[in-house]
């Protein structure tokens, strides 16, 4: 399995990954331009993308969707309550109602929380590959840990810095918001969750959607870190990606 971030953080989101059969995407919230473009740099035409999982219906989830699905026609995959939320029109797409295998894809979604009628993370494997992709939720459910723990690729969300948060110029109505429980992962809360989920059969953990007003890159990293070594759990590569510049094609 491969995979690429192609932008992470507040003003659009967006993953290709890749199997020997399929090529999609998880979320699209950059304009379809800016996919384009990127999908190209790694060697991927955009007219070869075969689905779109989505995770929520938050504009910098979706923003690119409609010129995207009008220019190629894949397949979309999200949930009915998504589908009611979403303004755009789908012709092509599939309910997400438990695990789904596509060809040499297995799909298990896992129920997120975040302030909209339905949000989903994904654990995707193929071929005795796994990756797990988790963004925009305020807690993980204990019952989803078997689940989520033992795979090869982690795309995690790592949202934002308590005190940068509490000391920031976010009014509290919204402070409150990233800090609840339908709200975001704060470094803090993404380290411990990673620091259960892997074991050594992990390779690289990409953190993900970082605030660009209450974190930075290595505020998220020296946590994981720190996080990690209290534990004295290694993991060979760790990336933190960004809004505006994709990461390497990946491959586990």
């Amino acid at each position: 399995m491969k995979a690429c971030v192609l932008a992470s953080g507040s003003k659009g989101n967006s993953t290709y990954y890749e199997t020997n059969k399929l090529k999609f995407l998880v979320d699209i919230g950059p304009s379809c331009a800016y996919i384009e473009r990127t999908l190209r740099s790694i060697g991927v035409e955009p007219k070869d993308v075969d689905m779109i999982f989505l995770t929520h219906t938050h504009v910098d989830h979706v923003n690119g969707l409609r010129v995207f699905l009008k220019k190629y026609h894949p397949k979309v995959y999200f949930t009915e309550k998504m589908h009611r939320e979403l303004t755009i029109d789908v012709d092509d797409f599939y309910y997400i109602d438990g695990e789904i295998i596509i060809e040499d894809l297995s799909v298990v979604p896992i129920k997120t929380s975040h302030d909209v009628a339905e949000a989903l993370g994904y654990v995707f494997s193929s071929d005795g590959s796994s990756a797990v992709h988790i963004t925009d939720t305020g807690y993980i459910n204990v019952k989803n840990f078997k689940k989520l723990k033992g795979k090869n690729l982690y795309i995690f969300e790592s949202n934002h810095d308590v005190r940068m948060l509490r000391e920031g110029k976010y009014p509290y109505h919204l402070q409150q918001r990233i800090l609840s429980d339908r709200g975001h992962l704060s470094n803090k809360d993404s380290s411990y969750y990673l620091s259960e989920f892997i074991t050594e059969e992990t390779s690289k953990i990409v953190l993900i959607h970082l605030s660009e007003e209450n974190n930075t890159p290595s505020l998220a990293l020296d946590t994981l870190l720190e996080t990690l070594n209290k534990k004295n759990v290694k993991v060979p590569e760790i990336e933190v990606a960004k809004q505006k510049e994709r990461t390497e094609l990946m491959e586990v």
